[in-house]
């Protein structure tokens, strides 16, 4: 057995940097003038968890929970971690939640530039390869830990369907025809999705689909915030078709995750 394999960080790219390449973190002056690791600032840095996305019969859903985490401390409960990009497409967000709301930001920007500019929309696919490039220019602070990985879906015009694109951290791009889940709990909300899933999933059906995903990913990922009825915080929800982009209320998503619970409390 290698060194390697007796110190394995596990899917953590945080751990593996810490382990192999420790002189790459950042590093912070305390308050007597010393030189702290840098992994500890990463950890008071809030992270954005699990984001999912999947193709229904019209179009595409995304959908993403509500919680940051700073380490093993809840920093937020309320985080916006899904954006309407433009008038066909939205982006969720995972990773450090300061560059990955910064570069969102000026995703939107870049395209509506480009729409001002040209006159045009830009192709679903060339908004992906921009953003894939924007991915790309992060390596650096991705390499000190400060991670972007977002997924990016919409309707597309000239195809007539709805599609979903992922992303690895060096700004690689790939399209999944299904579904796709990342952050912290992504792997539980990808067995839910696999389980679940269907072709020709009605609109209706791919958001009960999709707020299951995050429901049993909360219930087995501590980073990953689930329904919260008492404070009435819900994941969020966006809808993609030839009609545009459209949020899906909280009124709805309650209303859902109600008949979920009463379905649990009756162990069917």
């Amino acid at each position: 057995m290698t060194p390697f394999q007796l110190n394995d960080p596990g899917s953590s790219f945080q751990d593996l940097l810490s382990s192999s390449q420790p002189d790459l973190i950042l590093n912070r002056i305390d308050a007597k003038g010393a030189f702290s690791e840098g992994q500890n600032i990463l950890k008071t840095v809030p992270h954005g968890t699990t984001i999912l996305s999947l193709r229904y019969q019209e179009g595409v859903i995304i959908c993403g929970d509500r919680r940051a985490t700073e380490g093993y401390t809840i920093s937020e409960r309320r985080i916006e971690k899904v954006y309407k990009t433009d008038e066909t497409s939205a982006i969720a967000i995972s990773g450090a939640a300061g560059p990955c709301i910064e570069m969102t930001r000026l995703f939107q920007v870049e395209l509506e530039h480009y729409e001002k500019l040209e006159g045009h929309l830009l192709s679903l696919e060339g908004k992906a390869n921009k953003l894939a490039q924007m991915i790309k220019a992060n390596l650096p602070m991705a390499m000190q830990g400060l991670v972007v990985i977002p997924i990016y879906a919409g309707y597309d015009l000239k195809r007539k369907t709805g599609r979903i694109f992922k992303f690895d951290v060096a700004g690689g791009r790939y399209e999944e025809r299904e579904y796709y889940a990342t952050g912290s709990g992504g792997r539980d909300a990808k067995g839910t999705l696999k389980r679940m899933f269907k072709p020709n999933l009605s609109r209706d059906e791919a958001i009960r689909v999709a707020l299951e995903a995050i429901y049993d990913a909360a219930e087995a990922d501590v980073a990953t915030g689930g329904p919260d009825m008492l404070r009435g915080i819900f994941p969020n929800v966006m809808v993609m078709s030839k009609k545009g982009v459209m949020d899906v209320p909280d009124e709805d998503v309650q209303a859902i995750y109600e008949e979920i619970l009463e379905r649990l409390r009756e162990g069917q």
